[in-house]
């Protein structure tokens, strides 16, 4: 060994217990992520609301009713006039990106042109997680299947990013979807209530994971379902007979196209007016997000829309 070189850094430690996939991941999911998020509008917390946090806003005069803990008295000595102070809202929020990580994200109707549902979800959440932590939100994340396989607790700070990328990096889509149980799971351990970002295709039984939801927004978050969908779900097309897979299963059923389009296409819009009429009630909001649609554009109509909670 050169006795002259240099002790790896703490980064460079950690970076080589990592395969070289998930480098290359990483690298990549990282780049990208943050071209998605410049590309997005910023300026989430423009709010006129104000509050009792560190930041000064102004003095007004006394009204009655008004906290005594707010006088300034210094003002008081100085002009005999009662005068309280008046802060900006603190709007920081703790935030938590679940990432459906079952076998039914890893597809896409087009793939030589489109990506699959996990690969856009994945950015979608990285992108998401990135923006909140850039205004200095505490974020975290999460990847499920039938039970939640990763987890990072919602924090702030630079090395906060690394973290989140480095896990989200780090997953594939595998496993069969019940998402109930994982969803519970999360609001379990989620003790401080902020902001829930689910993305997911949603192609689960829906009554436990509507349960879970509202279970998630009783316990004082606010939800939001970025609910991905490939092109080719939306809308069937193409003649003659298909073979169609489920791609958790793998069992197989043959079908006349014609025959199905219009029963299929029927159902699909049922299933969409399903969700939103069940999540609505709790407050929860649900995002269609087509897949062909650039990553930004999306993440720019989730922030838009975007509740405070």
């Amino acid at each position: 060994m050169n006795q002259n070189s240099a002790p790896p850094s703490g980064r460079q430690r950690r970076a080589d217990l990592l395969p070289p996939e998930t480098l290359a991941m990483l690298g990549g999911l990282e780049f990208t992520a943050r071209k998605v998020v410049e590309g997005a509008l910023l300026g989430l917390h423009a709010s006129p609301r104000r509050g009792i946090s560190a930041e000064f806003a102004e003095l007004r005069a006394y009204r009655p009713g008004d906290d005594f803990r707010l006088v300034d008295w210094r003002m008081v000595g100085r002009s005999d006039r009662w005068f309280v102070k008046e802060f900006h809202e603190d709007t920081h929020l703790s935030a938590m990106v679940l990432l459906d990580a079952s076998a039914s994200m890893d597809w896409s109707s087009d793939p030589g042109r489109l990506p699959t549902k996990f690969w856009y979800g994945r950015l979608l959440a990285a992108a998401f997680a990135l923006l909140l932590l850039r205004q200095g939100d505490r974020v975290g994340c999460a990847a499920f299947d039938e039970r939640v396989r990763e987890w990072l607790p919602p924090r702030g700070g630079r090395g906060q990013e690394a973290r989140l990328l480095r896990r989200l990096a780090g997953v594939e889509a595998s496993g069969r979807t019940e998402a109930g149980e994982p969803l519970r799971d999360a609001a379990l351990r989620l003790r401080r209530p902020g902001l829930v970002i689910l993305v997911s295709d949603l192609l689960v039984d829906p009554p436990p994971v509507e349960r879970a939801l509202r279970y998630l927004a009783h316990r004082g978050h606010h939800v939001v379902v970025a609910h991905l969908m490939d092109p080719g779900e939306r809308r069937l097309s193409g003649g003659g007979r298909a073979i169609l897979r489920d791609p958790e299963t793998g069992d197989r059923v043959r079908i006349a196209m014609a025959d199905a389009r219009e029963a299929y296409d029927a159902s699909v819009e049922a299933a969409l007016r399903q969700w939103k009429s069940a999540l609505r009630p709790a407050g929860i909001e649900h995002h269609l997000v087509d897949t062909s649609l650039a990553p930004a554009r999306a993440l720019r109509a989730l922030t838009r829309a975007r509740g405070r909670g």
